[in-house]
């Protein structure tokens, strides 16, 4: 009967321990995605990246253009020039082709880079916010939206973070 009594008295001191530490903890998640993607800044950094990229397309593709010329002009003086002169002519174009390829690649992983570098940069601004708004809330936890597997759509704090962002800032300068 003792231990009985015993077994009684632990079982309800951890329920209600575990009760009571649900209570004070607040757990919320936030759609990463969603902001960098749905933001001011946000798209203003998207809206960057691809006129970079674009400039590059463009710049690539007229490049591309005039490699194209000069290999339908060396193949068209094939029979016109010595062997030599046509050799030295086809390792110069395919130097001109490595620099492209090259060049190209620079560019991309430039590019690359500097969405990794956004990425990081609006992160940093959503960081102070995050941490601002768990205190006033006060919220335990903040956990990403894409490791979570089910959760009340209640619990989603990403509209408001995007419009607390929004009222901070407008643009972020990647250069």
């Amino acid at each position: 009967m003792k231990y009985l009594v015993k077994f009684f008295v632990i079982v309800l001191v951890f329920f209600y321990s575990t009760t009571s530490i649900s209570e004070t903890i607040s757990i919320v998640y936030i759609n990463m995605d969603k902001v960098m993607n749905k933001s001011v800044a946000g798209i203003d950094l998207k809206k960057q990246l691809e006129s970079i990229h674009k400039k590059n397309i463009d710049e690539f593709a007229k490049i591309e253009e005039d490699l194209k010329s000069e290999e339908s002009s060396i193949k068209s003086q094939k029979n016109i020039l010595s062997e030599e002169e046509y050799n030295k002519k086809v390792n110069l174009f395919k130097n001109k082709i490595e620099n492209y390829k090259k060049n190209r690649k620079e560019k991309i992983d430039y590019v690359s880079k500097k969405k990794i570098e956004a990425t990081a940069m609006l992160l940093n601004e959503v960081t102070p916010i995050l941490t601002n708004y768990s205190k006033e809330k006060g919220i335990s936890i903040i956990l990403k939206k894409k490791d979570i597997v089910l959760a009340k759509t209640e619990l989603d704090i990403t509209d408001e973070i995007i419009s607390l962002l929004d009222s901070k800032i407008k643009k972020i300068d990647l250069n």
